[in-house]
């Protein structure tokens, strides 16, 4: 985690779109930049469908959370 410095503009339009979106400010600038980076990694992907693919990823990462959580749990004497 660290400090990133942005113009007193990109935090206007954080706090704004934040609030939009229900979402804290920090949590709506790291969704910009997840959909900024899968844009740059993939640019034939439109906004519905890397928004899609992120949803994917976070479901994948959830089951892969309780499938550790399971297998720490019957590992226990």
């Amino acid at each position: 985690m660290g400090i990133v410095k942005i113009t007193e503009q990109m935090h206007t339009n954080l706090r704004l779109s934040s609030g939009a979106m229900s979402r804290s400010i920090n949590s709506q600038a790291e969704h910009w930049l997840r959909v900024g980076m899968m844009a740059e990694l993939n640019p034939g992907l439109c906004y519905n469908e890397i928004c899609q693919k992120l949803r994917e990823a976070e479901q994948q990462a959830r089951v892969e959370d309780e499938r550790q959580e399971i297998t720490l749990a019957l590992a226990k004497p």
